[in-house]
């Protein structure tokens, strides 16, 4: 059985970084595609990104484009979600997730394994 859990996080500065991990404690990583989403008080969960371990695709919002990348470990138990220039509209509970399907998706709906949230707060 999945069991994703995530740590990192915190509160930062404009500008800092930050490095959420996401480990898979049931099986590795590799089969199903990864996705990590945010939601900020009062709005609807959102994608950051997706991956996709069989084609190599992955998705990033035009929000955290350019800013936030995603990788594994050699061992493919964990994954990362590196977040480099936070801004404050950064600030949200991240979800690390793994897709039912192969293929990249945006859809929270399209994801059955769920972390426990980590909160992200970036002070201007």
């Amino acid at each position: 059985q999945v069991q994703l859990v995530q740590s990192g996080g915190g509160s930062v500065q404009a500008g800092d970084s930050l490095r959420l991990s996401c480990v898979n404690s049931g099986r590795t990583f590799g089969i199903y595609a990864v996705g990590w989403f945010r939601q900020a008080p009062g709005k609807e969960r959102e994608c950051v990104t997706s991956f996709s371990w069989s084609d190599g695709e992955s998705y990033f919002s035009e929000s955290v484009k350019g800013r936030f990348s995603i990788y594994r470990d050699s061992g493919m138990h964990t994954v990362y979600l590196q977040m480099n220039r936070l801004k404050p509209e950064d600030t949200a509970v991240y979800y690390c997730a793994e897709s039912f399907y192969g293929s990249v998706s945006e859809l929270s709906t399209d994801y059955g394994s769920w972390g426990q949230g980590t909160q992200v707060t970036v002070s201007s």
